[in-house]
C-alpha cells in the first residue's frame, strides 16, 4: 500500500526557525530570500520542507531577479512548484513592481542625470529589447508623466520627432528628457544614438519644448549625451 503524500510545511519547523514568526518578531529585514519565499510557497513536498522549497528554487533559477522575470511556465517546470505556487510567487513580484511605479508616480525631480538612472533603471534592466522612454517635465523640472514611445532597436527612421513630442504637447509639457535602455549593459552611445539626438534637439527648439537629456541606461552605469557634448 502507498504511503500518503504529506507536504511538509513551516509549522514543522522548530518554532525559533519559522520564518513568519521571525517576520512578526524581526521584521522582514532579518529574513534571508530563502525564508522570504517560503512564507509565499506556504508548503513544501514530501521531500522538501517550504524553506528547503524555497532554496532549491533558489538555486535552480539562479537569483531572485531572475525568479521575477521568468515566465509562469518556467517557475511551474522547477521540481515541487507546480502552477499554483508559480502564480503565488509572480503575484508578489508584480505587486512589489507596482507600489515603485506608485512611488514613481510621486513626480519626482529630475535635476541631473543620476536622477534618470535611479527612476528608470529598475523598470528597463532586464528587458532583452531597447525601450525608448520620454519624461515629460513640467517648469520646476518634476516628471509630470512618463511615455515609453518605442521598443526594439533605436532606428532614426522609426522613431520620428513626431512620435517623441505628441504627449509633450498633449500635456503641455515644458520641456523633456529621452531615455533608452541597452540590453548590452553597455550604455556607450552608437551613432545611431547620437544622430536621433540631434535631431530631436533641433526638433524641441523649433516647437518651444526643449530635450534636456538623452540617458543611454547600461547595467549599474549610464551616459548622459548632454554631458557628452553630443547638443
Amino acid at each position: 500500500m502507498p504511503e500518503p503524500v504529506v507536504k511538509y510545511t513551516i509549522k514543522e519547523l522548530p518554532e525559533d526557525e519559522r520564518p513568519r514568526e521571525r517576520l512578526v518578531q524581526f521584521g522582514a529585514g532579518a529574513l534571508s530570500s530563502a525564508e522570504l519565499l517560503a512564507i509565499l510557497l506556504r508548503t513544501g513536498t514530501p521531500e522538501m520542507t517550504a524553506v528547503q522549497l524555497a532554496q532549491h528554487l533558489l538555486t535552480t533559477m539562479g537569483s531572485l531577479r531572475a525568479i521575477a522575470n521568468a515566465k509562469p511556465a518556467e517557475l511551474a517546470q522547477v521540481k515541487g512548484i507546480g502552477v499554483a505556487k508559480a502564480a503565488q510567487l509572480l503575484a508578489a513580484v508584480e505587486l512589489g513592481r507596482r507600489i515603485a511605479l506608485e512611488q514613481m508616480g510621486e513626480q519626482p525631480a529630475i535635476t541631473r542625470p543620476d536622477d534618470v538612472y535611479a527612476l528608470l533603471h529598475a523598470q528597463l534592466r532586464d528587458e532583452k529589447q531597447e525601450h525608448v522612454v520620454v519624461l515629460l517635465l513640467n517648469t520646476k523640472n518634476r516628471v509630470m508623466r512618463q511615455t515609453t514611445v518605442t521598443k526594439g532597436t533605436l532606428d532614426s527612421s522609426l522613431l520620428h520627432p513626431r512620435e517623441v513630442f505628441r504627449e509633450a504637447v498633449r500635456h503641455s509639457a515644458s520641456s523633456i528628457i529621452l531615455a533608452h535602455n541597452h540590453p548590452s549593459g553597455d550604455p556607450t552611445p552608437s551613432s545611431e544614438d547620437i544622430q536621433i539626438t540631434r535631431r530631436l534637439h533641433q526638433a524641441g527648439q523649433l516647437m518651444g519644448i526643449e530635450l534636456l537629456d538623452h540617458v543611454i541606461l547600461g547595467d549599474g552605469r549610464w551616459v548622459s549625451l548632454k554631458a557628452q557634448g553630443v547638443f
